[in-house]
């Protein structure tokens, strides 16, 4: 018979029912977690919005207030839990468990916020006395309250701080030291076993500029009557998991346009499916941004990466996806779906530690 008392993990969302890659790896987690029932811990989604009339009040600010420099991030006040969430069925594809409510009991309540909320931890978690973590899967995005000295002091009451990056893992210690020995880097996974690479390739280059369209645009001038006419270029926008690894599984070049990245998936996602990857790291992509795989051009470089793409066509060899597949296989190990169960684990342990 277990005796260990029942804890819960919960991780707080934004309830968006688009793709997010943050939230893609928020659900994984927490249904790991459920799977493995280790320490008597289950895990629970609560996704927040903002309520109307906080809306409605930010909207009025904007227009009357437009050259005011001051911001604020969004408050816990201001926010509503949204009962019986669920994200959309084309890229979340598992059941999730999911909080219909903001009330914690601090007896058997582990939060788990992200870095754009880390503030929230002062407004309501510290003073009910709710343990929690802070989970930064960008670090770009740790700043989003404009208020310093608070989020200091949620990042130092906080039981330890989740990342998944080098860059960040970096960042955090830089910016808070006193932070430095209570960071777990988890790891981020990728099936490779999705990607069903042909034998032989398509003449086709995909990209996804969610972030920087406009630097693609301006790509697209530079590449005009370059390209050779057997090229094709498409955009992979909005797509499915399924459709999406399928379009990575056909090309040979992929074109990273990603944009202060806490690490940045589709990249190396497009890595694992066999093309070679021109553009920009990101920031959190410098860990696996290797050659030959990989070659990084400077943001805004646009002439460089025209030449970088049109010397990689007219140079690529035969089957360059099977000639690549030692750096590939590196990569597969290293970001294995092994590798971030043994981490989340790991952090399954240390939520129980924290209440013993």
């Amino acid at each position: 018979m277990n005796h260990k008392k029942k804890r819960n993990i919960i991780y707080v969302l934004p309830a968006h029912k688009g793709p997010s890659g943050g939230s893609k790896v928020i659900y994984q987690h927490s249904e790991l977690i459920n799977k493995f029932a280790i320490n008597n811990i289950s895990s629970q989604i609560l996704h927040l919005k903002k309520k109307k009339l906080s809306k409605l009040s930010l909207s009025f600010k904007k227009r009357i207030f437009t050259k005011s420099s001051k911001k604020y991030g969004w408050f816990a006040n201001e926010m509503k839990a949204v009962s019986s969430f669920t994200p959309s069925s084309s890229w979340a594809k598992n059941k999730i468990l999911t909080k219909n409510d903001m009330n914690f009991n601090p007896d058997t309540d582990f939060v788990i916020m992200p870095e754009i909320w880390a503030h929230f931890a002062n407004e309501f978690l510290v003073k009910q006395k709710i343990k929690y973590s802070i989970f930064v899967q960008g670090y770009y995005h740790m700043n989003s309250f404009y208020d310093h000295q608070k989020l200091k002091e949620s990042y130092d009451n906080a039981e330890f701080i989740i990342t998944t990056s080098e860059e960040t893992y970096k960042s955090i210690k830089f910016i808070f030291p006193n932070c430095k020995n209570k960071i777990l880097k988890v790891n981020l996974s990728i099936d490779h076993k999705k990607f069903k690479i042909p034998s032989k390739k398509n003449n086709l280059i995909t990209l996804m500029p969610k972030k920087l369209g406009d630097h693609y645009h301006i790509l697209s001038l530079f590449l005009f009557k370059k390209l050779p006419k057997k090229w094709k270029v498409e955009s992979l926008g909005n797509l499915d998991e399924k459709k999406l690894f399928k379009k990575l599984s056909k090309s040979k070049i992929f074109l990273s346009f990603s944009y202060l990245e806490g690490f940045g998936l589709p990249p190396l996602e497009a890595a694992i499916a066999g093309n070679k990857v021109i553009g920009y790291s990101g920031g959190g992509g410098k860990e696996y941004w290797i050659k030959p795989i990989f070659d990084e051009i400077q943001p805004g470089n646009i002439k460089n990466f025209c030449e970088k793409i049109i010397n990689t066509i007219n140079n690529f060899p035969e089957n360059w996806h099977k000639k690549t597949s030692g750096s590939r296989n590196k990569l597969i190990n290293k970001y294995s779906p092994a590798n971030e169960k043994k981490l989340i684990k790991k952090l399954i342990n240390k939520v129980y530690a924290c209440y013993n």
